[in-house]
């Protein structure tokens, strides 16, 4: 999760953007596309383009799986966003989303060599997402889906699924609960316990509250109670939307009902996905050995410096405080990993691997303050890349072998 400047915030004067560095970083944006040959005389254009390129879309047109060969489409991936729920920043449409969504091409090809192509598309309407996505995705490798608000983004990443035969990932679900899972399998071994012996509580019922929940669940976790802003979520709610109530079936099962305090009594967890603000009180009266993961930004759910007098451990997604759980140090890897072995989607399985990737690479260095890698640890995505190909290949969704990376 990415500091930002939140909503709300003003436009940068001409005179506050001379004096702040991320504006001459960002001149003239922050990728560009590249050639991997040169044309150098007439023999090199006509191999690269006609009439030597015919041969090349002709044996495609016989043989599809070629163009992951004889393309770019086994190492690309399009970053798509409508802007409607960019950082902390919100709705803030599709051409202020553009730089976010460079940022994000920028990581893919920094820390796994992944190629991405931002898009940004004009409409917030499902339908036309799905229709556009869909008509472009044959150049790709795999749909990255960005900063799109809930509950539209469920009903997008399902249905493009299920009709692309290429991994559809929406990052603000999975890459989250991916991180967040990997940093509570080494907090529940820092602090002596397995996540089967953990009750967890989630504040925020949206996308990333989702994702991180049913991926515990997939996890084994002991229990767990998600909190939207009218309280916990469970069956007798009348309020609750699809999404929700598929939530309410599968989780809870200690019954709790009221306001989020209440579920915190004796909770060995608390995740932090929204905005809204946990009272010191009600964080006091968790169970001993606590473990918090308060992760909006700009302003945490819980200060970390209030939080570390009840809890053992204590993560954020802010840069400025140990244990950030930041979303880069899963999708470069998931994507590499599924790319390398032509994955048609991300499956629970591979989610999971990748989580057990991130939280091993920590290894003999596991502490309190320390439980998950840097993202600048050139073995995270190495790692993540591999136990997601093998978890693909197990599932039996990869299209070739696992390429030998050792």
């Amino acid at each position: 999760m990415s500091q930002s400047a939140g909503p709300g915030s003003h436009p940068a004067s001409e005179s506050q953007r001379s004096r702040d560095p991320a504006f001459p970083l960002h001149h003239g944006g922050k990728i560009e596309v590249r050639p991997t040959v040169r044309i150098r005389d007439a023999e090199g254009l006509s191999l690269a383009y006609t009439p030597g390129v015919a041969r090349i879309s002709q044996a495609i047109a016989s043989d599809p799986s070629l163009a992951y060969d004889l393309t770019w489409k086994s190492n690309t991936v399009l970053v798509a966003t409508d802007g409607t729920a960019v950082l902390g920043l919100g709705d803030i449409g599709p051409v202020a989303a553009l730089p976010v969504m460079e940022g994000k091409a920028l990581l893919f090809k920094e820390f796994a060599n992944v190629d991405a192509v931002p898009i940004c598309l004009d409409t917030s309407d499902v339908d036309e997402i799905i229709e556009t996505v869909r008509r472009i995705a044959p150049a790709y490798g795999g749909i990255n889906l960005e900063d799109i608000s809930a509950p539209r983004c469920f009903e997008i990443e399902e249905r493009l699924q299920d009709v692309l035969e290429i991994p559809v990932f929406h990052d603000d679900q999975h890459g989250t609960a991916i991180v967040v899972t990997a940093a509570l399998m080494n907090a529940a071994q820092v602090t002596g316990r397995t996540l089967a012996d953990l009750r967890v509580v989630v504040s925020g019922a949206g996308a990333a509250g989702v994702a991180v929940t049913n991926m515990l669940l997939d996890s084994g976790i002991g229990d767990i109670a998600v909190a939207d802003s009218r309280g916990l979520i469970e069956p007798a709610r009348t309020d609750l939307t699809p999404v929700k109530q598929k939530l309410a079936e599968g989780t809870n099962r200690a019954g709790i009902s009221g306001s989020i305090e209440v579920a915190l009594e004796e909770a060995d967890v608390f995740i932090g996905v929204s905005a809204g603000q946990i009272a010191e009180s009600a964080i006091a009266e968790m169970a001993p050995d606590a473990i918090i993961f308060a992760l909006a930004n700009p302003n945490p759910e819980i200060a970390p410096n209030t939080a570390e007098k009840y809890a053992a451990i204590v993560a954020t997604g802010r840069s400025d405080y140990p244990n950030q759980i930041n979303n880069v140090l899963a999708f470069p890897g998931v994507f590499r990993g599924a790319l390398d072995v032509q994955a048609s989607r991300i499956t629970p399985r591979m989610k999971v691997a990748a989580a057990e990737a991130i939280a091993g690479v920590v290894g003999e260095e596991l502490a309190p303050d320390h439980i998950i890698p840097s993202p600048f640890n050139p073995r995270v995505a190495v790692e993540v890349a591999r136990r997601v190909a093998e978890a693909a290949q197990f599932d039996g969704v990869a299209g070739v072998e696992s390429p030998d990376r050792t």
